[in-house]
């Protein structure tokens, strides 16, 4: 049997539909904001992700006494946001006999939480759960830092690594792999393009929930009510010239820099899973179904290869080649990372990031995984797509990837 004829049959059993399939009926994501002066700058976190919970389930009319578990990606707030997430959860009308956790996997977070509630859909423990991401790096930034480490730990090469900056880590990258600043600011610019494009089309409209918030305005010192309906961080005009004029942001000699890395950002995403037959027995929409996911190492110090690694891990897994997949969202943590994947993946270009990505968008970190799944399932029914794959690096050398297929 040849590879081709085995990635066609590992396509066509995917794409059936099983009563024990897991399933999305209802994604939904906030805009994504700039971090201390966009549209959630004066917003907590669990106020975003309580509108984003109170909407997944709303929206598809679904008894929110039904939800069995939640699970909320988030990195920065002491505990891991866990105090906050659950009385996010009952702020959006859940009752407190669904159970929640917070997930910290770094940048996969939102992802990873998807996966938890997948996997405990699959084994039969709940039958409808939400996988969601939230984070406010406004609010939290720098909460995360790590303030000491025991001297016998750091003397793992590796281990003392973890605590390279992440900046640094882009220079790393860009340095071993030959990845020039002029590939990393064309594809920077094309992000910002392909953003603005599709935000001045209105592509994002219905992945984003408008949400009324109160914003204090820097000039008059005032507290004012604002419709936070859009990503702000998006901008329209962006040239390699423009980028070309900044200067490096890490290193006087080094390539990264403001514009063509991920942007500082708030923001919150929920998805609603279950089983295909709860759906079908509930009259509930099916949007999509959760294939599988996959994580893998990479070192620490040049962590953003994760997603060269972890979609290969994930492919393998379902037995699809990257030629079934019709297009990919990669994080963009930096452009020099996402440039290495792309690039050591042979993916055609025009397949990664649709409609822009983290450095157009941004990557409000515990958010962006669940982001990714509701800007797939948009970007899916728009084109007519039905196979796409989510991925994404993380801090300490890591990466993470999914399937999703669309039904809509």
């Amino acid at each position: 049997m040849s590879v081709q004829t085995s990635t066609a049959e590992a396509k066509a059993r995917i794409l059936q539909k099983h009563d024990d399939d897991v399933v999305i009926v209802s994604a939904i994501r906030s805009a994504i904001t700039k971090g201390r002066k966009g549209g959630f700058k004066d917003t907590n976190p669990e106020v975003i992700l309580s509108h984003v919970l109170r909407a997944v389930y709303e929206r598809v009319k679904l008894d929110p006494k039904l939800i069995d578990d939640v699970a909320v990606g988030n990195v920065l707030p002491p505990g891991g946001g866990a105090n906050a997430a659950r009385m996010a959860a009952l702020h959006a009308g859940i009752p407190h006999t669904s159970s929640l956790n917070t997930v910290n996997r770094q940048c996969s977070s939102g992802l990873a939480a998807i996966n938890q509630i997948a996997n405990e859909i699959r084994t039969g423990q709940i039958d409808i759960g939400v996988g969601a991401g939230a984070e406010s790096m406004t609010k939290g930034y720098g909460l995360g830092a790590v303030v000491q480490i025991a001297d016998e730990i750091l003397e793992n090469k590796e281990a003392e690594d973890c605590l390279i900056p992440m900046g640094i880590t882009s220079e790393n990258v860009a340095k071993d792999y030959g990845i020039t600043r002029e590939v990393q600011d064309k594809f920077a610019v094309a992000s910002f393009q392909k953003a603005a494009a599709a935000h001045k089309a209105g592509k994002f409209k219905d992945e984003i929930l408008p949400i009324k918030t109160k914003i204090v305005d820097p000039k008059t010192e005032k507290e004012v009510e604002i419709m936070v309906d859009c990503d702000d961080g998006i901008r329209e005009g962006v040239t390699y010239e423009s980028l070309a004029k900044l200067k490096p942001s890490f290193s006087k000699e080094g390539t990264t820099h403001a514009g063509n890395a991920s942007q500082v950002s708030d923001g919150a995403a929920a998805v609603l899973l279950t089983r295909r037959s709860v759906a079908q027995r509930l009259r509930l929409p099916i949007v999509g179904k959760f294939v599988t996911a996959a994580t893998i190492g990479v070192p620490p110090r040049v962590m953003g290869i994760g997603p060269a690694f972890a979609i290969p891990r994930v492919l393998e897994r379902t037995g699809l080649s990257k030629d079934d997949i019709d297009f990919f969202e990669i994080n963009e943590a930096f452009a020099s990372q996402a440039v290495y994947s792309v690039e050591t993946l042979k993916i055609p270009y025009e397949k990664v990031n649709v409609h822009g990505g983290a450095i157009a968008i941004g990557h409000p970190l515990g958010c962006t995984g669940a982001r990714q799944v509701a800007t797939g399932l948009n970007i899916a029914k728009q084109y007519g797509h039905k196979i796409f794959v989510t991925s994404m690096c993380m801090g300490s050398g890591m990466g993470m990837a999914a399937v999703f297929v669309n039904e809509q």
